[in-house]
Protein backbone atom coordinates (compact mmCIF):
# COMPACT_ATOMS: atom_id res chain seq x y z
CA UNK A 1 0.00 0.00 0.00
CA UNK A 2 0.93 3.54 -0.68
CA UNK A 3 0.72 7.07 1.04
CA UNK A 4 1.20 9.86 -1.92
CA UNK A 5 0.76 13.34 0.12
CA UNK A 6 1.80 16.64 -1.56
CA UNK A 7 1.21 19.85 0.51
CA UNK A 8 1.39 22.15 -1.87
CA UNK A 9 -1.70 21.36 -3.86
CA UNK A 10 -3.33 24.86 -4.73
CA UNK A 11 -5.51 25.28 -8.13
CA UNK A 12 -3.51 23.82 -10.75
CA UNK A 13 -1.17 21.75 -9.14
CA UNK A 14 -4.28 19.73 -7.22
CA UNK A 15 -4.65 18.25 -10.85
CA UNK A 16 -0.77 18.00 -11.28
CA UNK A 17 -0.39 16.22 -7.84
CA UNK A 18 -3.64 13.92 -8.81
CA UNK A 19 -2.47 13.01 -12.42
CA UNK A 20 1.13 12.56 -10.88
CA UNK A 21 0.29 10.22 -8.17
CA UNK A 22 -2.54 8.20 -10.53
CA UNK A 23 0.40 7.94 -13.20
CA UNK A 24 3.44 6.74 -11.09
CA UNK A 25 1.06 4.32 -8.43
CA UNK A 26 -0.89 3.06 -11.47
CA UNK A 27 0.80 -0.50 -10.87
CA UNK A 28 0.01 -0.30 -6.65
CA UNK A 29 -2.26 -2.73 -5.33
CA UNK A 30 -3.27 -0.14 -3.10
CA UNK A 31 -3.04 3.77 -2.67
CA UNK A 32 -4.33 6.58 -0.91
CA UNK A 33 -3.19 10.12 -2.26
CA UNK A 34 -3.36 13.18 0.50
CA UNK A 35 -3.35 16.98 -0.78
CA UNK A 36 -3.46 19.46 0.96
CA UNK A 37 -3.08 23.56 0.17
CA UNK A 38 -0.19 24.87 1.89
CA UNK A 39 1.25 28.29 0.46
CA UNK A 40 3.86 27.19 -2.37
CA UNK A 41 7.08 28.95 -1.33
CA UNK A 42 5.73 30.02 2.23
CA UNK A 43 6.24 26.74 4.30
CA UNK A 44 8.48 27.97 6.39
CA UNK A 45 6.11 30.88 8.06
CA UNK A 46 3.41 27.88 7.96
CA UNK A 47 5.46 25.51 9.92
CA UNK A 48 3.39 25.08 12.80
CA UNK A 49 0.31 24.10 10.89
CA UNK A 50 2.67 21.56 8.62
CA UNK A 51 3.94 19.95 11.63
CA UNK A 52 0.84 19.02 13.31
CA UNK A 53 -0.46 17.61 9.59
CA UNK A 54 2.57 15.85 9.85
CA UNK A 55 1.82 14.17 13.32
CA UNK A 56 -1.59 13.43 12.07
CA UNK A 57 -0.25 11.68 9.06
CA UNK A 58 1.96 9.96 11.63
CA UNK A 59 -1.22 8.23 13.62
CA UNK A 60 -2.48 7.02 10.08
CA UNK A 61 0.45 4.95 9.07
CA UNK A 62 3.29 3.29 9.57
CA UNK A 63 5.71 3.26 6.43
CA UNK A 64 8.04 0.78 5.44
CA UNK A 65 10.09 3.45 3.53
CA UNK A 66 9.70 7.07 3.05
CA UNK A 67 10.95 9.54 0.02
CA UNK A 68 10.93 13.23 0.93
CA UNK A 69 13.24 15.75 -0.41
CA UNK A 70 16.89 16.15 0.02
CA UNK A 71 17.88 17.56 3.21
CA UNK A 72 20.05 20.17 1.23
CA UNK A 73 17.91 21.37 -1.34
CA UNK A 74 18.08 25.18 -1.32
CA UNK A 75 14.22 25.39 -1.71
CA UNK A 76 12.75 26.75 1.60
CA UNK A 77 9.50 24.48 1.15
CA UNK A 78 11.19 21.69 0.39
CA UNK A 79 13.89 21.55 3.12
CA UNK A 80 10.81 22.45 5.86
CA UNK A 81 9.00 19.23 4.73
CA UNK A 82 12.35 17.02 4.90
CA UNK A 83 13.01 18.39 8.26
CA UNK A 84 9.76 17.50 9.20
CA UNK A 85 9.61 13.94 7.77
CA UNK A 86 13.00 13.01 9.89
CA UNK A 87 11.33 14.58 12.83
CA UNK A 88 8.02 12.58 12.85
CA UNK A 89 8.83 9.39 11.25
CA UNK A 90 12.80 9.17 13.85
CA UNK A 91 12.81 5.29 13.05
CA UNK A 92 11.27 4.98 9.62
CA UNK A 93 13.79 3.86 6.33
CA UNK A 94 13.67 7.68 4.65
CA UNK A 95 15.12 8.32 1.49
CA UNK A 96 15.55 11.65 0.49
CA UNK A 97 15.03 12.32 -3.98
CA UNK A 98 16.86 14.75 -6.00
CA UNK A 99 15.27 17.65 -8.14
CA UNK A 100 17.57 19.43 -10.59
CA UNK A 101 16.73 23.18 -10.63
CA UNK A 102 18.59 26.40 -10.70
CA UNK A 103 20.22 26.41 -6.86
CA UNK A 104 23.54 23.74 -7.78
CA UNK A 105 22.33 21.91 -4.67
CA UNK A 106 22.08 18.09 -5.82
CA UNK A 107 24.55 17.09 -4.07
CA UNK A 108 25.99 13.50 -4.19
CA UNK A 109 24.09 10.69 -3.25
CA UNK A 110 24.75 7.31 -1.69
CA UNK A 111 21.70 5.19 -3.01
CA UNK A 112 20.98 3.97 -6.53
CA UNK A 113 18.38 2.59 -8.33
CA UNK A 114 19.30 1.15 -11.49
CA UNK A 115 16.37 1.63 -14.17
CA UNK A 116 16.22 -0.06 -17.45
CA UNK A 117 16.14 2.28 -20.98
CA UNK A 118 12.64 1.76 -20.68
CA UNK A 119 11.56 2.60 -17.42
CA UNK A 120 14.03 6.11 -17.51
CA UNK A 121 12.17 6.67 -20.63
CA UNK A 122 9.00 6.44 -19.04
CA UNK A 123 9.90 8.53 -16.50
CA UNK A 124 10.94 11.03 -17.89
CA UNK A 125 7.83 11.25 -20.06
CA UNK A 126 5.82 11.07 -17.06
CA UNK A 127 7.13 14.48 -15.30
CA UNK A 128 7.08 16.13 -18.65
CA UNK A 129 3.31 15.08 -19.05
CA UNK A 130 2.26 15.70 -15.36
CA UNK A 131 3.91 19.20 -14.41
CA UNK A 132 2.82 21.41 -16.73
CA UNK A 133 3.12 24.31 -14.03
CA UNK A 134 7.27 23.39 -14.02
CA UNK A 135 7.81 23.72 -17.96
CA UNK A 136 8.18 27.50 -17.88
CA UNK A 137 11.17 27.02 -15.87
CA UNK A 138 14.59 26.34 -17.83
CA UNK A 139 15.92 23.31 -15.65
CA UNK A 140 12.42 21.11 -16.15
CA UNK A 141 12.96 19.95 -19.44
CA UNK A 142 13.84 16.53 -20.94
CA UNK A 143 17.01 16.92 -21.58
CA UNK A 144 18.10 18.21 -18.02
CA UNK A 145 16.26 14.26 -16.46
CA UNK A 146 17.52 12.29 -19.20
CA UNK A 147 21.19 13.81 -18.43
CA UNK A 148 20.61 12.99 -14.59
CA UNK A 149 19.37 9.93 -14.82
CA UNK A 150 22.69 8.86 -16.61
CA UNK A 151 25.17 10.31 -14.62
CA UNK A 152 23.65 8.49 -11.95
CA UNK A 153 23.99 5.27 -14.12
CA UNK A 154 27.34 6.05 -14.32
CA UNK A 155 28.21 6.53 -10.58
CA UNK A 156 26.53 3.32 -10.29
CA UNK A 157 28.29 0.93 -12.92
CA UNK A 158 24.81 0.72 -15.04
CA UNK A 159 23.52 2.84 -17.74
CA UNK A 160 20.71 4.55 -16.10
CA UNK A 161 19.93 5.05 -12.61
CA UNK A 162 17.75 7.32 -9.76
CA UNK A 163 20.20 8.55 -7.41
CA UNK A 164 18.85 9.24 -3.55
CA UNK A 165 20.16 10.38 0.02
CA UNK A 166 20.39 7.64 2.62
CA UNK A 167 21.08 9.46 5.72
CA UNK A 168 20.31 6.78 8.25
CA UNK A 169 20.30 2.79 6.35
CA UNK A 170 19.05 -0.34 8.37
CA UNK A 171 19.24 -3.56 6.82
CA UNK A 172 17.58 -6.36 7.90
Amino acid sequence: SVTWVVFSALGQRSAEARRGAARFLRDSVKSRVVLHAYRDGFFPTEWPQIKETFEALRTEIEPDLIFTHFREDRHQDHRVLSDLTWNTFRDHQILEYEIPKWDGDLGRPNVYVPLSLALARRKVAGLMAVFATQRSKRWFSEETFRALLRLRGIEAGTEWAEGFHGRKVVVA
